[in-house]
């Protein structure tokens, strides 16, 4: 996905089984968010610096959605550690990920598997994407800031 392209009607299942779509953020702007793993050092990071910013970025205009491979039940864990104000999506099939270009090989100490690449996508009110960080774009402890500044 690039910016100028619309994003995906049909965004996945979230914490609770609930089915999110694009359109129910009409009228709103979303920070959708695509991370690695729930309760890693740097994920945890990036969220909770999107919680602690939660007021600043709704006063934008912006909701926050989180998107990783981890099960409803590990993002409901999550959430309730952290005190996530926002939904995660459960992208178990790699489906959204595939759909927005952020999965594929990454490879550590040599080993080479398939996984997330963090990316956040900031969408406009219509469902448009107006802004993409790439990873190594991403400072995860001071990401709501990065965003709060576009």
């Amino acid at each position: 996905m690039n910016v100028g392209d619309k994003a995906p009607e049909i965004l996945g299942t979230d914490e609770n089984g609930k089915e999110l779509r694009i359109s129910d953020f009409t009228g709103r702007k979303l920070v959708l968010y695509f991370y690695p793993k729930d309760n890693t050092s740097g994920c945890t990071a990036e969220a909770c610096s999107l919680r602690d910013n939660i007021d600043a970025l709704a006063a934008k205009g912006y909701a926050v959605v989180g998107v990783s491979s981890d099960s409803e039940a590990s993002h409901r864990k999550f959430i309730e550690k952290h005190s996530l104000p926002f939904h995660l999506i459960a992208d178990t099939d790699h489906k959204l990920q595939e759909q927005m270009g952020v999965w594929g090989e990454k490879s550590m100490y040599g080993r080479k598997y398939m996984g997330t690449f963090r990316t956040t996508f900031l969408i406009d009110e219509n469902g448009v994407i107006e802004h993409i960080f790439l990873p190594k774009s991403i400072k995860t402890k001071e990401h709501a800031t990065q965003i709060l500044g576009v």
